[in-house]
């Protein structure tokens, strides 16, 4: 599963990991991303979001509608 939060737009970061011995090799932090399926009273159904944790709080402060309607207004297809 591709790595993105389709609320917040989060995405891994990259970077490398040093050992003791200061050898450095490449890795990713990637963002905690979860689906999660919400209920859409204004349509009677359900959509499902890959979200990161942040994600969802935000969720919960706005609200399913005004998010949904901000990924729509970027153009995404839910």
């Amino acid at each position: 599963m591709y790595a993105h939060c389709q609320v917040t737009g989060r995405k891994p970061g990259f970077g490398n990991t040093v050992s003791h011995s200061h050898r450095r090799s490449p890795r990713r932090w990637n963002p905690n991303i979860q689906r999660k399926t919400y209920f859409l009273p204004s349509q009677g159904r359900r959509v499902t979001l890959t979200v990161s944790a942040k994600g969802i709080k935000v969720i919960d402060r706005d609200g399913i509608e005004a998010v949904v309607a901000r990924i729509r207004a970027r153009g995404e297809k839910i």
